[in-house]
């Protein structure tokens, strides 16, 4: 590619050591990654060959960003820092999306970009290929920044940018690859194991978990707030044993809408539930894990928690101490990983469980109850048959349909805001883009979730991705990567040619008749014949009771196949559910 490149390893009879790409990779694994996302330039050749000898699950997509959104989803489903690599210039400008998007989402990805050797880099010319200081682009939207400049580095700054990457509030760090360290050799001692050079599964101070306790045994009616960061911590387990003492509701967070296995009963979306709403009013104690107590959640301070706010108490578990108290008052900080901390609270309480009060039997009846209301709800609206569907009935029938052990994406905007409240599915994983509202993000993640799922646990889980036609053909190029590596995704498109919520937007804003500028396009777009084409199955599905026959025949037939689902449009950007309590998410100057 360029003069200065290294094309060609060194003879083994010539090496005196370990190759800088291949501690790399000894100082990933270490770590328990096994999954490597990009677009391989010469600067990585060398890595992606030996990663894939070694047996990781090596992923190319079309689309850098797309990549880095792959990375997103791997870290969230095993726990662990993700690795991604962008090419020189290009490649990571394309990756910036996906950079921004892992900082505001808190996703622990560490970005390696490939660069020009320094002797190039740093000589007076124009016209030089391919180049670009990519630091600066980039340092402001990571948490760590750095390069190996020398071979003997590359210790210190990968396990600095994992460090930084894991603590506190998790989030990106990006390390440069410049090309004249590529092949050197190193002679070092075997990896260190995570906690040898970094703090892991910290614990939080014992007086104040004693603390906690008592408040949580005096309490009448205690909720538990389940956030985001319980579910890419892979802390189910504890939790639903800290939620069997407790004996109470769990509330989840709308970034935190996984539910955990044996609570799913008892678990209830905040704002999207009526008994989410009255258990908050009601409670006295408010244990909040691993969220950010943000404008979603109104902080934990505003609307549905003005209640009662005087006499209910706040136990906040959070690894950022930095974040204690910021978004509200907080009775009991737990500063730690809730990895540790959760069954610091159940060995706490296990001598004291808590009786289930009757509130807790009356919430989960009602919830029940709403959900079977919502799905009668959804049947009496158009099923496609004499107009186009009414996209409560594409919700309510496709997440019927979802497999009980699979993994479901959510991506779209109105779509999605459909979806939390009509949807039949309690999914153990679920992945979506919250903070950040980035759309397009759905087949991405959805193919590196379940990369990483099956590299981790041996084992194929099926996907669902239930996702918009404006929001999918953002990466439709990566439906390639699904076939691919054959994965058992299904993708179901509820498609109305238009933007919906910003069709909505135009609508509040001036009234229905007006001109909605750039927010409609092609109406001549067949996803299932798009599927076809990359080697998917299609199908082309009108009414609401064929959407479940048509997911149970793609997932016995295996692989990846798109269902095109028409929606009506003004239905879609009309008629969402529970609007305007998605809106005071914005409540700008009230929270």
């Amino acid at each position: 590619m360029y003069d200065d490149q290294p094309q060609a390893e060194a003879p083994a009879t010539a090496r005196k050591g370990t190759p800088v790409y291949k501690r790399i990779l000894d100082l990933f694994e270490a770590e328990g990654i096994r999954t490597l996302f990009g677009i391989p330039d010469p600067n990585f050749v060398h890595l992606f060959l030996e990663a894939e000898t070694r047996g990781w699950t090596v992923v190319s997509p079309h689309h850098e960003a797309s990549a880095g959104h792959m990375a997103a989803a791997a870290a969230r489903i095993t726990g662990k820092p993700a690795l991604c690599i962008g090419t020189l210039g290009p490649g990571m400008a394309n990756m910036m999306p996906a950079i921004q998007c892992a900082k505001v989402e808190n996703d622990p990805v560490i970005f390696m970009g490939g660069q020009r050797a320094r002797i190039t880099e740093r000589r007076v010319r124009r016209g030089r290929i391919q180049f670009v200081r990519q630091e600066p682009m980039i340092e402001d939207s990571v948490k760590f920044s750095s390069s190996i400049e020398y071979a003997d580095q590359t210790d210190e700054i990968v396990r600095e940018a994992i460090r930084v990457a894991m603590s506190g509030t998790p989030g990106p760090a990006y390390i440069e690859y410049p090309a004249h360290v590529i092949l050197e050799e190193l002679d070092l001692p075997p990896v260190l194991p995570p906690h040898r050079y970094r703090l892991t599964n910290q614990g939080a101070d014992g007086d104040r978990i004693a603390e906690a306790a008592e408040i949580i045994r005096n309490a009448k009616n205690p909720v538990l707030l389940v956030g985001h960061g319980v579910h890419t911590s892979k802390s189910g387990a504890a939790v639903k044993e800290l939620a069997d003492l407790m004996q109470c509701p769990v509330i989840q967070t709308s970034g935190g809408t996984s539910f955990i296995e044996g609570l799913e009963d008892r678990t209830f979306p905040y704002g999207f539930s009526e008994a989410s709403i009255d258990a908050v009013v009601e409670s006295d104690c408010c244990v909040a894990l691993a969220t950010e107590l943000g404008e979603p959640s109104h902080y934990g301070r505003w609307r549905h928690w003005v209640d009662n706010e005087a006499n209910r108490k706040w136990i906040y578990v959070q690894q950022d101490p930095t974040a204690i108290g910021v978004n509200r008052p907080i009775d009991v900080p737990l500063v730690g990983d809730v990895r540790a901390v959760v069954p610091q609270l159940v060995r706490a309480l296990k001598d004291t469980p808590r009786k289930a009060s009757q509130s807790l039997s009356e919430y989960i009846q009602r919830d029940a109850q709403q959900l079977e209301e919502l799905a009668e709800e959804a049947a009496s609206k158009s099923d496609g048959s004499s107009a186009k569907m009414h996209t409560s009935q594409f919700v309510t029938e496709a997440t019927k349909a979802f497999p009980k052990d699979g993994i479901l994406i959510r991506d779209g905007g109105a779509t999605v805001i459909f979806q939390w409240t009509y949807s039949q599915a309690k999914p153990r994983d679920v992945i979506w883009n919250q903070n950040y509202g980035h759309i397009g993000t759905g087949l991405p993640y959805a193919t590196g979730a379940m990369l990483a799922d099956q590299a981790e646990t041996g084992k194929q889980r099926p996907g669902m991705l239930i996702t918009s036609d404006s929001s999918f053909l953002f990466h439709v190029g990566e439906l390639e990567v699904a076939v691919r590596k054959n994965l058992p995704l299904v993708v179901i498109v509820g498609v109305d040619f238009q933007w919906g919520l910003e069709v909505g937007v135009y609508k509040r804003t001036f009234g229905h008749g007006t001109k909605e500028t750039g927010v409609h396009w092609s109406d001549k777009v067949r996803f299932d014949k798009i599927a076809e084409g990359f080697g998917a199955a299609g199908e082309y599905v009108e009414k609401a009771a064929d959407i479940g026959p048509a997911i149970a025949r793609a997932y016995e037939r295996g692989g990846c196949t798109v269902i095109h689902v028409p929606i009506d449009p003004a239905a879609n950007s009309e008629e969402m559910p529970n609007y305007s309590e998605f809106r005071t998410w914005y409540a700008e100057g009230t929270q």
